[in-house]
């Protein structure tokens, strides 16, 4: 059972910590929204699911995002509690060490448990799922940015299409237009005028090689400064697409895996991304021992400068564990040892800070005796 100062502490410690949440959550939609529209830009995402992408994605961040937010929301907690003197009355009416640990355990076992279904389930599922979506949405022909009643730009190919209609599938079209320009070997500009009475979208050989079918049509072919044209009347004439650019996603095929999949892998890579997954819900844990003793100020200090050490403490340990699973990747490093090598030396020192901070301190012999 929790006693009343338990849950006091506890609402507090989550108070500072949804509040930090709210905050890091717009820091890492914003860098999600940025990544995601340039590659939108850039043609590797289709525009018409940019929003559902962003929001797979922010998915997987909130494995990076909760244990730094509960990190920074015990150190704002604390530090109001010990700059309002709120610790040291606790402390003068027999409030230990031991009363303390209780609720910030609390926070961050359940942190850790958000954290590791996201790490071990949640976050490949993400992956998985966001991967998907670009590949179908790559399937129709509304991908290659076309609309109907507007004029596109072929993309890859400098020309311009228009259709009157798309099918809701995006592979069936109306009447088409299209126009491109091409220079020759002898320097003369060509423009090639194609009108077609229909259109469909289909796919040859791999799933990137994406033709448009253009059927009952006329082609015309222009020579700029001469007055040779060329009519030509067909049945059926097939253009090319330019293949969707890759999104990026492939550079890291482990991390689509399912766990359960990664298990009993021998490949190194896969076994660093394993290692990975496992640590992760223990970050929170380890960075809510160290929080509890660089919470501790006097009344009159700023909390900036805690905030900042602590922002630095967390990439240290990012880093530090990210170098890790870059290591064992490459063969370096020992998959047994993971990133045990970087978190139990740190619980190790937060422990002994949180120690000495509520050890007993010893009295001289010599002290309150006259000088």
């Amino acid at each position: 059972m929790l006693s009343i100062l338990d849950r006091y502490l506890l609402r507090e410690l989550l108070t500072g910590t949804l509040a930090a949440v709210v905050v890091l959550l717009v820091i890492f939609s914003g860098a999600a929204f940025a990544d995601v529209l340039n590659k939108v830009a850039t043609g590797r995402v289709p525009g018409e699911i940019m929003f559902t992408v962003l929001g797979l994605n922010l998915v997987g961040t909130l494995q990076a995002l909760l244990p730094m937010a509960m990190f920074l929301g015990v150190l704002l907690a604390l530090g109001r509690m010990y700059r309002d003197s709120e610790m040291h009355v606790l402390s003068a009416s027999g409030f230990g060490p031991r009363g303390l640990l209780k609720p910030a355990a609390i926070l961050a076992i359940a942190t850790a448990i958000v954290v590791g279904l996201v790490s071990l389930w949640l976050g490949p599922w993400a992956a998985r799922t966001s991967n998907a979506e670009i590949e179908e949405a790559n399937r129709s022909v509304i991908a290659a940015g076309l609309e109907a009643g507007r004029f596109t730009t072929l993309p890859g190919r400098g020309g311009i299409l228009f259709t009157d209609s798309i099918s809701p599938d995006g592979t069936r079209l109306g009447r088409l237009f299209v126009s491109s320009e091409r220079v020759g070997k002898d320097g003369v500009t060509s423009i090639n005028v194609i009108t077609a009475a229909r259109g469909t979208l289909f796919h040859e050989g791999n799933e990137d090689n994406r033709f448009i079918a253009l059927f009952d049509g006329h082609r015309f072919d222009i020579r700029l400064g001469e007055d040779n044209w060329r009519l030509m009347q067909f049945r059926r004439n097939d253009i090319a697409l330019a293949p969707p650019q890759d999104s990026g996603d492939e550079d890291d095929p482990e991390g689509l895996r399912t766990t359960t999949a990664l298990v009993g892998d021998a490949d190194p890579a896969a076994r660093a991304e394993l290692q990975w997954r496992v640590a992760a819900p223990f970050a929170p844990v380890v960075l809510a021992l160290l929080a509890l003793p660089m919470s501790r100020q006097s009344p009159r200090s700023s909390p900036v400068g805690r905030l900042l050490i602590a922002v630095l403490t967390y990439l240290v340990l990012v880093n530090l564990m990210t170098l890790s699973r870059v290591s064992i990747a490459s063969g370096k490093l020992p998959a047994a040892i993971g990133m045990w090598w970087v978190l139990l030396p740190v619980f190790a020192l937060g422990a002994i800070l949180f120690a000495r901070q509520y050890a007993a301190r010893k009295v001289s012999v010599t002290d309150g005796a006259p000088g």
